[in-house]
């Protein structure tokens, strides 16, 4: 028996590869840890961050250097550590561009 593959499930799979694939770089990179895509854990859910307008460059600037104060009614103020040279450029940036892809 043959099966047949719909179109909209073919090209879901291939959506959601990437996204996996870059939810899996976030958890072997400690981030899940205090994120979450859609909601608060310690940090603000990816989507608010992606929602936010925060732009690529700040982004990777807080994984890179840590942050502190950016989701203060948020968060309440508790800093995030720096990320760099732990995570590297390429996965920070790699990273970055899955949260602005929410």
């Amino acid at each position: 028996m043959k099966r047949i593959i719909s179109a909209a499930v073919l090209a879901s799979a291939f959506i959601a590869a990437p996204a996996m694939a870059d939810l899996d770089l976030a958890k072997k990179s400690g981030c899940l840890a205090c994120h979450s895509v859609d909601k608060k854990v310690v940090g603000p859910a990816w989507k608010d961050v992606a929602a936010s307008g925060a732009d690529r460059a700040r982004i990777i600037a807080t994984i890179s250097k840590g942050g502190k104060g950016n989701w203060t009614a948020v968060t309440g103020g508790v800093p995030m550590p720096p990320y760099s040279p732990r995570v590297s450029d390429a996965n920070i940036e790699a990273l970055a561009d899955f949260i602005l892809g929410l």
